[in-house]
């Protein structure tokens, strides 16, 4: 364990703990613009990645808490989703806790109600488990500040993104905005493979209000999750050259999203998303998780920006929908090109008109 880690560990834990309560943090999805896939553990990136928080797609979350009235090994929780009972989510929510505990040794202590919603589909390519547990994460934070009032504004959200961490990976980067690196980079001041940080750069006046429009191809689950991809990478036959390429456009995007160059952006947007599904593609076992839809509304895109020389572009998440970005000067004749020639190829016509955000809140 490094000083870091040591630092996050709850010193003194003989606070008085008969409090009771709920706390609700309201916590963005993300996009990443340069992509992770690959990890070790507990949850270290094989690369450093660097994403948009997002605005409408949100997880809000209820942490509901009162002091148990037995002694008990275990922990003690009751998890709803969208108002069902969803035994199905304790063993993640039980997984996280016990990688957590040592952190944050309260958790056993209290009984536990946890509510939550996403404003969009569960599982379908839109980073749920990044918005979910970096709210959970923010609940439990709110726990410790209550305990232990004199923390820092700072030292909540860098412990936060690191709990986050440990129950999804790309969770740390859902707590702050509008952009996050996620990863050891020699050129990020500041990064690391233990929590998110802040873009520490000045951000070109061309990413300000950047839109992120989803096009939901596939609202169902995928057929394989990101937890066994992930896995996948570890005797993939171009892991390596991967985890290369991503750090070297980490620095590629670095430089364009300080000097504002939309074309190179795109270049290096669309090549990532590629890139990750190559990935899938190319492992053993592979899988595909792009439809026929996907590809389909790609080549439009193509198509669109060749005819107009807008700067549009996609990206894609570990799944089929296709993030549709482009800058604010462009979103009138964007979204009119979105309406008339995208929502056909998506499910129901069901689309999700985003940008970027500024990160959770507290309600």
């Amino acid at each position: 364990m490094n000083l870091i880690e040591e630092k996050f560990i709850l010193q003194n834990n003989n606070f008085d703990k008969n409090i009771e309560g709920s706390f609700t943090w309201r916590t963005p999805s993300n996009i990443a613009l340069v992509k992770y896939w690959g990890k070790q553990e507990p949850q270290i990136p094989e690369n450093a990645s660097i994403s948009f928080t997002l605005d409408a797609c949100f997880t809000l979350t209820t942490l509901e808490y009162k002091l148990k009235e037995h002694e008990e090994s275990g922990f003690n929780f009751e998890v709803f989703f969208e108002g069902e009972k969803k035994d199905e989510f304790k063993p993640k929510i039980e997984t996280f806790f016990k990688r957590i505990e040592h952190y944050v040794p309260f958790l056993k202590e209290y009984e536990f109600v946890i509510k939550s919603r996403n404003s969009f589909p569960h599982s379908s390519g839109i980073a749920s488990s990044a918005s979910g547990m970096s709210a959970l994460a923010l609940c439990v934070m709110s726990i410790e500040k209550k305990l232990n009032p004199e923390i820092t504004s700072d030292y909540f959200y860098k412990k936060a993104s690191f709990l986050a961490r440990l129950g999804s990976g790309s969770a740390c980067r859902s707590i702050e905005g509008a952009l996050i690196v996620w990863g050891n980079h020699s050129e990020i001041v500041g990064s690391s493979n233990l929590f998110g940080v802040k873009f520490p750069y000045k951000i070109h006046e061309n990413f300000k209000n950047y839109h992120d429009t989803i096009l939901l191809v596939d609202e169902g689950e995928k057929q394989v999750s990101s937890t066994v991809g992930h896995k996948l990478m570890h005797k993939h036959p171009f892991a390596k050259q991967r985890f290369l390429q991503a750090n070297e456009n980490i620095s590629k995007i670095a430089e364009v999203l300080k000097n504002g160059n939309l074309k190179e952006f795109i270049a290096i947007v669309e090549s990532e998303a590629l890139s990750l599904h190559a990935m899938m593609m190319t492992s053993k076992p592979y899988f595909l998780l792009m439809k026929p839809n996907t590809l389909k509304i790609i080549n439009k895109i193509w198509e669109f920006r060749a005819a107009t020389n807008s700067n549009i572009c996609f990206t894609l998440d570990a799944g089929a929908n296709v993030h549709v970005l482009f800058p604010e000067n462009e979103k009138e004749i964007v979204n009119n090109f979105i309406i008339s020639e995208l929502i056909q190829y998506c499910q129901e016509k069901h689309y999700i008109c985003d940008r970027i955000g500024l990160g959770a809140k507290e309600l």
